[in-house]
């Protein structure tokens, strides 16, 4: 099994939007929050792509590596779910560890917001990312979809009218 970036996102955020995910019943392209965030992706740092390389590393796609500095860059639309994107982020920064790139960092970007977060992936962190892995694993093999979280968090989700359909 391959374990990538969005994994580990949706296993910081909610463990029924991994399994769906896993299970191939995507809901992003309905949602134009996500087409709002592909977006701002795309659109913030046009100079960007002649500077930076797009990486495909055990499965994961980075979407700006700078190999000089060794530095991951992740763009997001607002910090609202910000433990997750340090979390894929530290995961990007463990596959690059993993094949032999020590000392890189990642900086997650919030173009809106006009903010940026530095992240690392210390030793401590490699052992926490290894069980990350491990228990994205258990959850996805399970033969039960788990269940839904507190519907106040989930309003912005693009798996919300499929998770609450029956209640709208």
């Amino acid at each position: 099994m391959t374990i990538t970036g969005t994994y580990i996102k949706y296993y910081k955020v909610c463990f029924r939007k991994l399994w769906l995910f896993h299970h191939k019943i995507e809901m992003e392209h309905n949602s134009e929050l996500v087409a709002e965030g592909s977006f701002i992706g795309e659109k913030s740092y046009p100079q960007r792509a002649e500077r930076y390389r797009e990486m495909l590393i055990d499965g994961s796609k980075i979407d700006f590596y700078d190999p000089y500095n060794k530095v991951v860059h992740e763009i997001k639309k607002s910090d609202k779910l910000e433990h997750s994107h340090v979390a894929q982020v530290q995961f990007y920064l463990y596959l690059l560890w993993k094949n032999g790139v020590k000392g890189a960092t990642g900086l997650i970007e919030y173009p809106k917001l006009r903010q940026t977060q530095t992240v690392t992936l210390a030793e401590e962190d490699i052992s926490q990312v290894e069980n990350w892995v491990s228990e994205i694993e258990r959850i996805v093999e399970s033969e039960q979809c788990p269940g839904r979280i507190a519907k106040s968090r989930c309003r912005s989700c693009s798996y919300f009218e499929f998770c609450y359909a029956e209640e709208e």
